[in-house]
């Protein structure tokens, strides 16, 4: 690992820690305002939840805890929120990243993220939370940065492996920073700041530890990275003057322009179907086998650990071999499978309860091998769509197209993945609440397959690639 994939990915471990602190709260925080304004019925939060009870008594009218439901859906419309403006955000942070430079960019999102916080610990009301959530949305963007700058500083042989990092720290952090998350909420604020008597949120305590590390972020970016854009790899393995291996030679501009516009399609599709059964496992689990929030976490965690040791134990290894297009399509078959296991499993609850788990574990292993390829592999694959080439005598990129530049190209493929991310639980729920969870999942598995079918002409082999 090179020097600047070293602080990418530091840098994102610290990232995906604070953003992934709040992630088990969300119900309970929903709760606390319930609590506290639910005596206002013009307030923000019971105009909410009146609309999530009126959408979800259309689809699905529990016999008890119609409030525990409602305050779930909410929980899920919020990060939809929160997928909806990065699906906005996106494509103008790569392009600006474009512009100005990778370093400064990600550098005023990190003041976004910190203000975020900032109103987060004092946020006493819904819609004060909810404005830090928009912050926090609209300036997200250290992922698809990191991406970009991991593009610029490798070359197109070793540019999976580069981009595994990311992955690898998503795994990581999905698997350590809700439980530390949940930790934090019990414990008491420091006394430095409860001396300032000023009236805090329930869980200032967590948003406290998602200040410090994203100032810790912060000021690590700004004293140890440096600016890539139109950097040259360490080694080159194209130049402009070599026609014969330039690999923008391989593949004309309007080929790759249509490629990606492809992997954008494959995205949205991907997540819109992935994120529905990720949001609505956490319902199959409570509505049939009566699961807490530990025993939720623990299914959670070891998806995320599985996830982390394929991530950096085989796919780092085979995808050179196999091909970013083939590695993405078999995470997509696994995800199909696990589906049909998930479509069963309702089956085998009351009679036969030992293998109703079995069921779930094996899923979760599917969904974990899904988790460590599918994304990865698409962006790796959108990335080296993005290659101009070097002039072996300047050292500067042989030639500029617009619509390639990778901040603006990398940018709109993940606004592709977040809208997806944005529709998909919603539709999940819709169809768990009116059809449940057989057909639910079924119809998934048969859109997987479908979808699996459909990515042959990405799925081939690196030496027939660009």
């Amino acid at each position: 690992m090179g020097k600047v994939e070293r602080i990418v990915f530091l840098s994102l471990v610290l990232d995906l820690f604070a953003f992934t602190i709040p992630l088990p709260l969300f119900p309970r925080i929903i709760e606390w305002y319930t609590v506290r304004e639910i005596s206002d019925p013009n307030g923000l939060l019971s105009r909410t939840l009146r609309f999530v009870s009126a959408v979800r008594g259309i689809f699905y009218k529990p016999l008890q805890n119609s409030q525990r439901w409602d305050v779930v859906f909410l929980g899920g419309l919020m990060g939809s929120a929160f997928s909806t403006l990065q699906f906005l955000v996106s494509p103008h942070i790569g392009s600006l990243s474009d512009t100005y430079g990778r370093r400064n960019v990600l550098l005023v999102t990190m003041i976004g993220n910190i203000l975020s916080a900032l109103v987060w610990i004092q946020s006493t009301t819904f819609a004060s939370y909810m404005l830090s959530r928009i912050i926090g949305g609209l300036s997200e963007g250290n992922v698809q940065l990191a991406t970009a700058i991991l593009s610029d500083i490798s070359t197109p042989r070793n540019r999976s492996k580069a981009l595994a990092h990311v992955g690898i720290a998503f795994a990581i952090c999905f698997c350590i920073g809700p439980p530390i998350g949940a930790y934090f909420a019990s414990r008491p604020v420091p006394l430095f700041v409860g001396a300032l008597q000023m009236e805090l949120n329930v869980y200032a305590v967590p948003a406290l530890l998602t200040l410090v590390l994203l100032i810790a972020e912060t000021l690590f970016l700004t004293v140890a990275l440096p600016e890539t854009r139109n950097t040259q790899p360490d080694k080159p393995e194209v130049h402009v003057n070599e026609k014969s291996n330039a690999a923008f030679a391989v593949r004309s501009v309007q080929e790759r322009t249509e490629i990606l516009r492809v992997l954008r399609k494959l995205h949205f599709l991907f997540l819109g179907i992935f994120s529905g059964v990720e949001f609505t496992l956490t319902f199959l689990t409570f509505d049939l086998f009566d699961w807490n929030n530990k025993q939720n976490g623990a299914l959670i965690g070891s998806i995320g650990i599985i996830s982390a040791l394929l991530q950096g134990g085989y796919v780092r290894r085979a995808i050179s071999k196999v091909g970013e297009g083939k590695m993405a399509q078999r995470g997509v078959s696994s995800c199909a499978l696990g589906l049909v296991f998930l479509t069963i499993l309702p089956r085998f609850v009351s009679t036969q309860p030992k293998i109703a788990v079995g069921l779930l574990r094996a899923a979760a292993v599917c969904l974990a091998f899904t988790s460590a390829t599918v994304v990865s592999s698409l962006t790796a694959h959108a990335s080296l769509q993005c290659d101009e080439g070097f002039d072996k005598d300047t050292g500067k990129p042989a030639a500029v197209y617009p619509e390639l530049a990778k901040g603006k190209a990398l940018g709109a493929f993940r606004s592709s993945g977040q809208l997806g991310r944005a529709i998909g639980p919603l539709l999940a729920c819709a169809s768990y609440w009116t059809f449940g969870p057989s057909v639910t999942y079924g119809v998934s598995a048969i859109a997987m397959l479908t979808l699996s079918a459909s990515m042959k002409t990405v799925a081939v082999l690196p030496g027939k690639s660009s």
